[in-house]
């Protein structure tokens, strides 16, 4: 009973949010989070007090996500509004007239770096356009920004689904800093080894089999251009592979393509149209310039910011009676702590979570730069609120539920889930384990949500069966990044966006196959390839 009880919450949580007429995340993850507090508090007799402390302590960690969505929409909502965004879809547009050079550009190298900086769907949602835009047609635009959008995404908006989707193990001392760090290295290689295949199924969405060995040659130096700094980049760093690495691929696809290098020539129909200058093209990169050097400035640890933004030291400390102690650090880092007399707490680090900085002063920097009026600029943010109102909930849900879960130690319900799954599969749950973080991105719309959900359920199930913990947590997140090709969240949003109606099933039945085979990789890569690269 406690097993199906310890199940039964997250099954029924993907069946509402696949069954006909299925409910949005918003709505299924709190209904999923009070089920599961009633069978704390009726079935396993769980404390009442520990219960309170813990759903007060997830409204409080639901600020880092949230304020990090906000950032990210606001800043994309700056340059749709600015003018930015058009800039770059001519320039891109113009670079060559070679479709095959459009769709790398722009699907991957140019959403790769989007994904780095936003995340939280936004490549799609800014690529997918701008495609259209340049003649593709939507439906297939529209699988391919999903199938793309996949190995950036664990470091995706400066690697919010691996520092914050296994910070929770991290703040419940379950793995250390290092280890989170490895995870990063793991999903890196399996990512990378990925890219070689998974980009050239998405081209092959859109154009024919012969256009690709045409221009094999570009396709593999903008995969490698984006692919070798990101794998790179993670062996010391999980913030900043995607958005780094996205950079340095799209400057050099753009290059590449400019000279023509490894593609096949085509006729240039709409040369001059929609030209742009080289100084309209600087200041559109302007915002994303500098959003990439306050991070670059605010995470290099032999920089003083960095420390500066983390320091703990009380400055400012009282106490809120039964409720808790509020602290606020020198670095502004606001904590309540002894949640209703227990060890549970929360914090928020208003200055290093990418939130404020970079994107909300990178938007503000750039107000005057891009002359947007007042009455424009007070529309950006009010947008940008109302847009954050549903995932605010659905991360409220999904942060009560998980933490609901890891209560009772070695009888908690993640823990009872490992256990069964560390007796189903044995030692072979390293070949599931990327489809269950799958499952996760599918019914959450995140990588992040995925990692919070599931993370603490395959450490349980990696310590029960002797596998390595970093290993099968790199599969968590390379499964939750994958996962993101059939997630309804995403489908939604990218078909409303370009107009699509009707063609949700159509788009999973394309986009489950280099999904499949996507966790086929990573299973080959965790069995075999891993151990060669790393000590686990």
């Amino acid at each position: 009973m406690a097993l199906f009880l310890s199940i039964f919450p997250i099954v029924l949580l993907i069946y509402l949010m696949v069954k006909r007429n299925a409910l949005p995340s918003y709505i299924a993850l709190p209904i999923i989070a009070a089920l599961v507090l009633v069978i704390q508090l009726f079935y396993f007799g769980s404390d009442f007090t520990l219960v309170a402390a813990n759903v007060v302590s997830s409204l409080g960690d639901v600020l880092t996500p949230i304020t990090v969505i906000f950032g990210a929409i606001l800043f994309n909502r700056f340059s749709e509004v600015s003018g930015a965004t058009d800039v770059l879809r001519k320039w891109l547009g113009n670079i060559n007239p070679n479709p095959v050079a459009q769709l790398m550009i722009i699907g991957w190298a140019f959403a790769f770096m989007i994904e780095g900086a936003s995340g939280f769907g936004t490549p799609a949602a800014i690529a997918a356009p701008i495609l259209v835009g340049l003649g593709f047609k939507p439906l297939q635009v529209a699988m391919l920004a999903l199938v793309m959008n996949s190995v950036p995404v664990s470091f995706g908006a400066v690697g919010t689904p691996t520092w914050f989707g296994f910070g929770g193990l991290l703040k419940d001392g379950l793995i250390s800093d290092d280890q989170i760090l490895q995870v990063g290295q793991i999903t890196a290689l399996i990512h990378s080894l990925a890219a070689i295949v998974i980009p050239v199924m998405a081209l092959r969405l859109i154009v024919s089999g012969k256009e690709i060995r045409d221009n094999i040659v570009f396709i593999f130096i903008s995969i490698f251009a984006c692919v070798v700094p990101y794998f790179i980049i993670a062996q010391f760093n999980y913030e900043f592979p995607s958005l780094v690495a996205g950079a340095i691929g799209l400057l050099i696809s753009v290059f590449v393509a400019n000279k023509g290098i490894g593609l096949a020539k085509v006729e240039n129909t709409l040369e001059g149209k929609d030209s742009v200058t080289t100084a309209q093209v600087a200041k559109a990169l302007f915002p994303t310039a500098l959003l990439v050097g306050i991070l670059i400035i605010t995470r290099i640890k032999q920089l003083p910011l960095k420390a500066m933004l983390n320091d703990a030291t009380a400055w400012i400390s009282s106490s809120l009676g039964s409720f808790g102690n509020f602290e606020i650090s020198n670095g502004l880092i606001f904590s309540l702590k002894n949640i209703f007399g227990t060890t549970v707490g929360t914090s928020y680090k208003l200055l290093y979570v990418p939130a404020l900085i970079p994107f909300v002063v990178a938007v503000l920097i750039s107000i005057p730069v891009f002359a947007v009026s007042g009455s424009k600029v007070k529309d950006i943010f009010a947008t940008s609120a109302k847009q954050v109102q549903k995932p605010f909930i659905a991360l409220v849900g999904a942060l009560i539920m998980v933490s609901l879960m890891k209560i009772g130690g070695d009888n908690s319900m993640v823990k009872i889930i490992g256990t069964s799954f560390a007796q189903a599969t044995g030692e072979y749950w390293t070949v599931f384990s990327s489809f269950l973080g799958a499952v996760g991105a599918f019914f959450s719309g995140s990588n992040t949500v995925s990692n919070l959900t599931f993370g603490s359920v395959q450490l349980a199930t990696a310590q029960a069966t002797g596998i390595s913990s970093t290993l099968i947590l790199a599969t968590q997140s390379v499964g939750g990044a994958m996962g993101n090709m059939v997630c309804i969240n995403n489908i939604v949003a990218v078909c409303s966006v370009l107009g699509i109606v009707n063609a949700e099933g159509t788009i999973i039945k394309k986009t489950v196959v280099p999904m499949v085979v996507y966790g086929i990789i990573t299973a080959v890569a965790a069995l075999f390839i891993v151990p060669i690269f790393y000590t686990l």
